[in-house]
């Protein structure tokens, strides 16, 4: 009953002449009879004309073109390319020289740690070597490629020399070969890697040796020193500094010697090689 007497009087209040709104619109008429909007809209000058390519270049963000990224070049070892076994060869007629034979051959060409990978050479054998049923005389050429090569590095580690086998000429043909060299020199080599004396350890011993060798100066400056009255109270300076320095260059010649290059690789011409076959050789 009370919100129905409120309500009643809520519209009461706002229904009488009182409370009523009126707006004045004297302003609007005064502004039509001085200005005419229409000619007002007539007076503005006209828009510029866009085509449709350059509006929607204009809606569209604009977009720096990317720069040129720097290119990365990948270094990678490409393999020598050696001679291949013709699949058209007929193996049953003919002479097969078994795999792990032996050859002592001359070198016709000085080699050495600088020489270039793909670089091809020539070995001669000394003597002849019988088979079943044949004889490969001596004075046969064989054909070989260095695979692999460095000169010394800082790392201690001498100079590389590998050599493949690739071919043999018999009878004014080629054929293919393929083997490692086993000796040099009349030195062994394990892994068809000819290498140079890797000069690490020598230079451990080198630095230890110094050290060694100053300590001992400074042990007979001290005794001189020893002799004279006036000089006996600085006697054990030299030896102690010949200690200390001794000491230093016993810890610090593993790190000082990681600097030493290794030995050199220099084969003349004609030195004595061992060639063992890794693959069966066939001949026509």
């Amino acid at each position: 009953m009370i919100k129905n007497k409120i309500f009643i009087f809520t519209i009461l209040l706002f229904a009488t002449q009182c409370f009523a709104f009126e707006l004045d619109t004297s302003v609007d008429d005064e502004i039509r009879k001085n200005y005419n909007p229409s000619a007002i809209e007539n007076s503005l000058p006209a828009l510029p004309k866009t085509s449709p390519t350059e509006t929607q270049n204009k809606t569209q963000p604009q977009t720096a073109a990317p720069k040129n990224l720097p290119v990365t070049e990948k270094i990678t070892k490409v393999p020598v390319k050696k001679m291949q076994f013709n699949p058209d060869f007929d193996k049953s007629t003919a002479i097969r020289i078994k795999k792990g034979t032996k050859f002592k051959v001359k070198s016709n060409a000085y080699l050495s740690d600088a020489t270039s990978v793909g670089a091809r050479l020539t070995f001669t054998t000394l003597k002849p070597v019988t088979q079943r049923y044949f004889t490969l005389p001596a004075g046969t050429v064989f054909g070989a490629v260095v695979v692999d090569s460095h000169t010394p590095q800082i790392s201690g580690n001498g100079g590389l020399l590998e050599i493949e086998l690739e071919n043999v000429k018999y009878n004014g043909q080629t054929y293919y070969a393929n083997g490692k060299i086993t000796k040099a020199n009349h030195k062994k080599i394990f892994f068809n890697n000819i290498k140079g004396q890797r000069k690490y350890w020598k230079g451990v011993a080198n630095q230890v040796d110094k050290g060694e060798r100053f300590y001992k100066k400074t042990r007979r400056a001290s005794a001189r020193l020893s002799d004279n009255p006036v000089g006996m109270f600085v006697s054990p300076v030299p030896v102690i500094v010949g200690t200390g320095v001794y000491a230093v260059n016993l810890a610090a010649s593993p790190i000082i010697s990681v600097g030493s290059k290794g030995g050199r690789i220099s084969i003349p011409a004609g030195s004595e090689f061992e060639i063992k076959l890794t693959e069966d050789v066939y001949l026509q």
